[in-house]
């Protein structure tokens, strides 16, 4: 192999068999996120070392159950699988199976064996076989699916070297298939099928005719035959019942004698536990519990490294001003850039700890549970058990969750989970929830253990979700589109959560919303510094203005400059524009300075953090300037005397935010998920209509 070479490596598998813990121990912290072209759907491809001179591109394909699809993600291994004319075509195809459901991960794997493609068996999590009372034969497992096998377990670092092996030496693999299925199908049907695409394997020609998919790569003849054989809708369907059962027959036939298990000898705990965790009143009182857990973690342990950050910005901001020259680009700096980034990083403890709870859930096989134990619930609301994958995925971040529900077959039940998936409440939320709770909440103890701050805080991701609930409710009468789908989900087995798993997939997300989030917020708070800074002829005159009136004559060099800096403040662009709209959100409580974080942040909600320490840095004169967080809390409200960020205030914010739809990024994906800019406007008045209205009830009802 020549030292340029780089082997194309499809790593595909069932959901649930390891093989994402398989991709990150070859490939570690080589990996790249992003878009199959033309669509949303997600792929993370990375590099991998194979010897001294040579190294593998792997390309971690979406979990699917048979080559059949069912849905987008599934169609995407298909149409990578059979169009070898492509760049992202594969050399060698791994296969990843789960050592306790080897019959079931198998049908994928002979049907991937039919196309011809160099294909490794991976025998994965091969450290649970004793404890399962599990033998294998693997001479004569291999003989018999004409393969290579690898046993592997991914957490315990088992097999990679040989899988690096078997790799290299892909094009020594036997592509032999494992029976003549075809010829105990219809001999006859399947010679004319053949001799129709004589250049294409036989597997291949037939998965051509039986998806309901027009593959580019085809040219216009092939099309056409194509669409001669779908004629026979009849015949295919009944062909492709046969292939599953005389598939499976002939998988029963194959670990007759080469897969044992002996039940006598196995040590399992799995039974217990799925009774206690799905059982119909304690599964839900224990995932109430975890959620409690968590929330109160996201404040108890996340306070001191966030003090830390929000002090050391502030006086990194005040140093700036010490030591560079007075002027335009000092003030950038101090009071744009500076508190921009700093309401960023400010937040990443907080956004840390809630992706390794997640991640945590997620690798321990419980979040499975979740959604079984929530499926229950879901189909009384028009959704399916499926829709809480993409709804529990919508507490990190809209757009993938939304993404996720491509997973669901249904027309309606999709479109449902689509619309209501915002009102989950997702991490961008949590910056704006996490300073205005500190703010009105006090940091006491309840029963002497729990947080009161991270009681509150459940309280809103409660009602985000309850909110999502009645919404889904008010579709699902309102969308007249019938038809209901059936619900199917493994439960995988219950596993020690991989250290290395978790610490990628936090660093992953923990890295979206620095530099995503980041990017917007940075840009809008420079935006926003440059309207705080200039103005018309009264801010240009701000000083003379203040001097010359007779009340402020006897005023410290401190207070006048205070006085100064807050008149320029008001008679700037940003002041002018934040006037305007004052009539429209003071009904709600807001002032003419958190409604122009309130509008900053449709570009994404964590920039209202952003936005306001912008804002109050301007604001301040070098002397007083503190945290964001002091600064807010000292800011008085002209009117009342009182302080601007009272109880009131607080909850109003925090109910707006928790019903309105503030993020541009999730009405895009709405619109390209739907392909009609209905439905995201539809999103984008009904969220915020309902936020307005319980905003201003909110802080009416508690002024």
């Amino acid at each position: 192999m020549g030292d340029d070479k780089v082997v194309k490596v499809a790593l595909i598998g069932n959901p649930n068999t390891g093989k994402t813990s398989l991709f990150n121990q070859l490939t570690g912290l080589k990996q790249k996120v992003g878009n199959y072209p033309g669509i949303t759907v997600e792929k993370k491809q990375g590099i991998c070392k194979l010897n001294d001179t040579s190294k593998a591109e792997i390309t971690d394909l979406p979990g699917t159950y048979s080559i059949n699809p069912t849905s987008l993600d599934e169609t995407l291994v298909l149409d990578t699988l059979l169009n070898s004319t492509s760049e992202s075509f594969p050399d060698v195809v791994v296969v990843v199976v789960e050592i306790e459901n080897i019959k079931r991960n198998l049908l994928l794997f002979t049907q991937l064996k039919d196309l011809n493609i160099p294909t490794i068996l991976v025998i994965n999590m091969i450290d649970q076989m004793n404890r399962k009372g599990i033998n294998i034969d693997v001479n004569q497992l291999e003989e018999s699916l004409h393969t290579k096998i690898v046993l592997a377990s991914a957490r315990k670092k088992i097999g990679i070297q040989e899988l690096k092996t078997a790799i290299l030496s892909y094009k020594n693999l036997d592509t032999t298939p494992v029976s003549n299925i075809t010829d105990r199908i219809d001999k006859e049907y399947f010679t004319h099928l053949k001799k129709a695409f004589p250049e294409f394997p036989l597997y291949k020609s037939w998965l051509l005719i039986t998806q309901n998919t027009e593959f580019d790569f085809l040219d216009a003849n092939q099309k056409a035959l194509v669409l001669k054989f779908r004629e026979d809708l009849g015949c295919i369907k009944k062909y492709q019942h046969k292939e599953t059962i005389l598939r499976y027959q002939i998988i029963n036939e194959v670990l007759k004698d080469s897969f044992i298990v002996d039940k006598s000898k196995a040590s399992d705990l799995r039974g217990v536990l799925d009774r206690v965790l799905t059982h119909k009143i304690f599964g839900y009182v224990i995932f109430a519990l975890i959620l409690l857990f968590i929330f109160q973690g996201i404040f108890d342990w996340a306070t001191y490294p966030m003090d830390l950050i929000d002090e050391s910005f502030a006086s990194l901001s005040s140093w700036l001003e010490t030591v560079l020259p007075p002027g335009t680009f000092t003030s950038l700096i101090a009071e744009g850039i500076i508190p921009g980034i700093g309401g960023v990083v400010i937040f990443i403890p907080q956004i840390a700890i809630l992706f390794t709870f997640i991640s945590i859930l997620e690798e321990t096989g419980y979040m499975s549970r979740v959604v079984f134990l929530m499926d229950k619930i879901m189909r009384k609301f028009g959704m399916s058990g499926k829709s809480v994958i993409p709804l529990i995925s919508g507490t990190a971040c809209a757009i993938p969750a939304i993404m996720a529900s491509r997973n669901i077959g249904n027309w309606k039940e999709r479109l449902i989970t689509i619309l209501v998936i915002p009102f989950t409440t997702c991490s961008a939320r949590l910056p704006v929830y996490a300073i205005l709770i500190a703010l009105i909440i006090p940091n006491q103890k309840v029963l002497g253990i729990l947080n009161l701050q991270g009681l509150t805080m459940m309280a809103l991701y409660l009602l985000g979700f309850t909110a999502a609930i009645f919404s889904a409710v008010l579709l699902n009468n309102v969308l007249k589109i019938e038809k209901k789908t059936l619900f199917v989900i493994e439960m995988p087995n219950y596993k020690i959560p991989s250290i290395k798993n978790i610490f990628y997939e936090v660093v992953e997300k923990t890295k979206a919303f620095i530099f995503g989030a980041g990017k917007i917020i940075l840009a809008i708070s420079i935006i926003l510094w440059f309207l705080a800074s200039n103005g018309p002829s009264t801010f240009k005159n701000a000083e003379q203005f203040i001097t010359s009136k007779d009340e402020n004559k006897n005023l410290s060099e401190s207070a006048l400059q205070k006085k100064v800096a807050a008149y320029k403040l008001e008679n700037s662009y940003i002041g002018y524009m934040g006037k305007t709209i004052e009539p429209v959100i003071k009904p709600m409580g807001y002032d003419w300075k958190i409604g122009i974080a309130v509008i900053s942040s449709f570009a994404a909600r964590e920039v209202f953090v952003g936005a306001l320490a912008t804002i109050y840095n301007v604001d301040s004169d070098s002397e007083n300037s503190g945290s964001i967080k002091k600064r807010m809390a000292a800011e008085i409200n002209p009117d009342t005397g009182k302080k601007r960020f009272d109880f009131p205030t607080g909850v109003s914010l925090l109910l707006f935010y928790a019903f309105a739809m503030q993020c541009i990024g999730t009405l895009a994906i709405v619109k390209r998920e739907t392909n009609s800019w209905k439905w995201p406007i539809l999103q984008l008045v009904g969220m915020g209509i309902l936020a307005y209205i319980t905003a201003t009830l909110a802080f009416n009802i508690f002024s």
